[in-house]
C-alpha cells in the first residue's frame, strides 16, 4: 500500500485520498484470505467485543451495510507487564472470543482494525522498555489476527508521558516499516483548536522521527463542543496545525485528517444528533479527509426506559434513534449505499432523577464500577482511586452518571 508524504503535491494528495488505495492481501492464523479497501477501515467505527453489552457485529452488517469495525481496546496487562491483552485483563496469546468475533465479521466478507490505548487503562507505550519493545507486543496482535490496519489511540494520560509517546510512535513506525500496506490511523483528543498542547507534542514526536500514519484523526467531544460546527470548526484548525507541524499545503493535510466523534450525549453531556453527523460526513468527503470514524457501536442503540436516556451511557446513545443510524454514516463515507431503515424512533424517554447512591468519601479506596453520589450527582469509578472529588476534572476517574 502506498502512503502519501509530505514531498506529495496538493493534486496527488487529493486524488489518492478520495480513490482509496490497496490495502494488503495475506493469508493468517483468522483464515481470510482477501482485505478491504482503505476507504472500509478509514470508516470503521469502534467496537468494544467483550465490554458494554457487545452487540452482534453480523447483526449490525446485514442492517446498516457496514464491513469495517475498529475493535477496542489493547492494553498492557492490569498486573505490569509488556505482553497486549484486551483491556488489561484478557490476554491477546490465549484469546479465542475475540477471534470468533472477526471470523464471523470475515466469513460475511468484512474486516477488522485493532485500536490500541484509548482512555483507561496502562498503554504497552508506558509499560514496555522502548519503542522496539512496544513495537514487538503490538506485533504480537498483528499477526494473531491477520490484521492489515490498526489505530493508535494516544490520549491521557498516555500522552502526557514523553517517553510513553516516544515508544507509541516509534512503534507504529517500525510497524509500518515491517508490515508492508498496513494502515495506520493515529487518534487524539480534540479541542476547539484542534488538538491541545500534548496533541501538538506528539504531532511534534512523529516529525522528529520522520513518521506519517494513513492519518492523524482528532476527537471533537468532552471539550465543550456543541454540535457539528463546533467539530468543523475544529477540523478545520486541527488541519492548520498539520500544515504547520508538517509543511504540508492544505489539500495534503487534509489527505491526513481524521474524525472520531461521539454518537448522541457524550460523557461531559454534549449532544450529536444523526443531523450533525451528516454535516461533519459532508464536511469530511467534501475536504477529501482520510477518516471518519465514530465511538461507538456498543452505543449506536437507543436507551430503555429503564436505561434512563438522559445520562451518558456505554450500552445507547441517550437520543431518539433507531438502532445502527449512526454507523450508516461510515458506510457513507466508505463510498457504500446503507440499506433503507422503514421503522421510526421512539421518543427518547423523559429523564427521571436517580436515586443518590451512598455518598462519596475522600478516604475510602473506589476500584472500577464503584458507585457514589457528589453534589447531587451519581458518579461511577472508572479505576481505581481515592480522594480524587468526582466531576473535579473531565479527565479524571469519575464517570458522571447524572442527577440524583
Amino acid at each position: 500500500m502506498r502512503r502519501l508524504r509530505a514531498c506529495l503535491g496538493a493534486a496527488a494528495a487529493v486524488t489518492l485520498a478520495a480513490a482509496g488505495t490497496t490495502a494488503l492481501v495475506a493469508s493468517n492464523a483468522s483464515g481470510a484470505t482477501s482485505a478491504l479497501n482503505n476507504r472500509w477501515y478509514a470508516a470503521a467505527p469502534y467496537l468494544m467485543p467483550l465490554d458494554n453489552d457487545p452487540p452482534d457485529a453480523a447483526a449490525i452488517m446485514d442492517a446498516s451495510g457496514l464491513k469495517a469495525f475498529q475493535l477496542a481496546f489493547i492494553l498492557a496487562p492490569n498486573g505490569g507487564g509488556c505482553s497486549p491483552t484486551w483491556g488489561g485483563t484478557a490476554s491477546v496469546s490465549g484469546d479465542t472470543a475475540v477471534q470468533n468475533v472477526i471470523s464471523t465479521i470475515r466469513a460475511k466478507g468484512g474486516d477488522v482494525s485493532v485500536s490500541i490505548g484509548g482512555y483507561g487503562g496502562t498503554k504497552l507505550g508506558q509499560a514496555c522498555a522502548d519503542a522496539a519493545a512496544t513495537a514487538a507486543a503490538y506485533q504480537q496482535v498483528i499477526t494473531k489476527y491477520g490484521l492489515r490496519a490498526i489505530d493508535f489511540d494516544l490520549e491521557e494520560p498516555e500522552y502526557e508521558n514523553t517517553a510513553a509517546v516516544r515508544n507509541e510512535i516509534g512503534a507504529a513506525k517500525i510497524l509500518q516499516q515491517n508490515n508492508p500496506g498496513l494502515y495506520v490511523s493515529v487518534t487524539t483528543a480534540g479541542t476547539a483548536d484542534g488538538t491541545g498542547w500534548f496533541g501538538k507534542q506528539m504531532l511534534l514526536e512523529a516529525k522528529s522521527q520522520g513518521f506519517t500514519p494513513n492519518n492523524f484523526s482528532i476527537m471533537p467531544f468532552d471539550g465543550g463542543f456543541n454540535g457539528a460546527a463546533s467539530q468543523t470548526s475544529a477540523l478545520t484548525n486541527f488541519n492548520a496545525i498539520l500544515r504547520s507541524t508538517f509543511g504540508w499545503d492544505e489539500a495534503t493535510a487534509y489527505a491526513h485528517e481524521g474524525f472520531s466523534g461521539m454518537n448522541g450525549r457524550s460523557d461531559t453531556g454534549e449532544y450529536f444528533s444523526q443531523a450533525d453527523f451528516q454535516t461533519v460526513l459532508d464536511y469530511a468527503t467534501s475536504h477529501n479527509m482520510d477518516r471518519f470514524t465514530f465511538w461507538s457501536l456498543n452505543r449506536d442503540r437507543q436507551c430503555s426506559p429503564a436505561d434512563n436516556g438522559g445520562r451518558t451511557s456505554g450500552t445507547c446513545s441517550s437520543v431518539a434513534q433507531n438502532s445502527w443510524d449512526f454507523a450508516k454514516y461510515s458506510v457513507k463515507f466508505a463510498g457504500a449505499t446503507p440499506p433503507s431503515t422503514t421503522p421510526t424512533p421512539t421518543p427518547t424517554p423523559t429523564p427521571t432523577p436517580n436515586s443518590c447512591k451512598t455518598a462519596w468519601s475522600s478516604g475510602s479506596v473506589y476500584t472500577a464500577g464503584n458507585e457514589v453520589s457528589y453534589n447531587k450527582h451519581n458518579w461511577k469509578a472508572k479505576w481505581w482511586t481515592q480522594n480524587e472529588v468526582p466531576g473535579a476534572s473531565e479527565w479524571g476517574p469519575w464517570q458522571d452518571e447524572g442527577a440524583c
